[in-house]
């Protein structure tokens, strides 16, 4: 988007940027980042009547999911993973774990991101055999510390996560959250200065 409301640093090539570039450039970071939960919630709502097959729509399921989390008592960072585990649908019809578990690195922890990342594999204990791939896949991953809580995931609140008669609460209630866990990073490269930026 051409915005030519606001300052532009004026190198063609990062090689001739200037601090005063980079001044400029910090200074609309620091307007942009903080609305991250906003525009992934904007990416979430596009699976809104996209079924794939499945009984109800994606958007559904992630609002299932994380309902059944919320309900359970799952402090709200887990829910929001819960939320979010399958942002990565429409993008990554062949990873999506690996996309939704790229949005989220910065905010979850050690334990959640692993769900996020493997919970495709752990989901499959359910009907990779029905469509030619090994349901057991996830054993590779048996001694590994967060595989009990990425079984648990799938059984708990993603696996049950496709009942058309379900009441869900609204995307509206979980908002809040994902614009709390989404504004700032727990961990990034760029965590200081956005740390920095937020104290100011």
């Amino acid at each position: 988007m051409n915005d030519m409301t606001h300052e532009h640093a004026s190198f063609r090539s990062m090689i001739d940027g200037t601090q005063e570039d980079w001044n400029i450039i910090a200074r609309e970071q620091k307007e942009f980042a903080p609305n991250n939960g906003a525009r992934i919630l904007d990416h979430l709502k596009l699976l809104g009547g996209d079924y794939g097959g499945f009984p109800v729509d994606r958007l559904e399921h992630c609002l299932q999911t994380a309902t059944r989390a919320h309900r359970d008592g799952r402090d709200e960072e887990y829910v929001v993973m819960a939320l979010l585990h399958d942002i990565g649908d429409t993008l990554g019809a062949f990873n999506h774990p690996d996309v939704a578990a790229a949005i989220l690195k910065p905010f979850l922890s050690e334990e959640n991101l692993w769900i996020v990342q493997h919970h495709g594999i752990f989901q499959g204990h359910y009907f990779f055999h029905y469509i030619g791939l090994d349901r057991d896949m996830r054993d590779q991953f048996a001694d590994h510390p967060y595989a009990a809580a990425c079984a648990e995931f799938c059984e708990k609140y993603d696996a049950p996560a496709f009942d058309p008669d379900y009441e869900s609460l609204p995307l509206e209630f979980f908002e809040p959250m994902v614009k709390r866990l989404c504004a700032y990073p727990r961990t990034s490269i760029y965590k200081k200065v956005m740390v920095e930026e937020a104290a100011e």
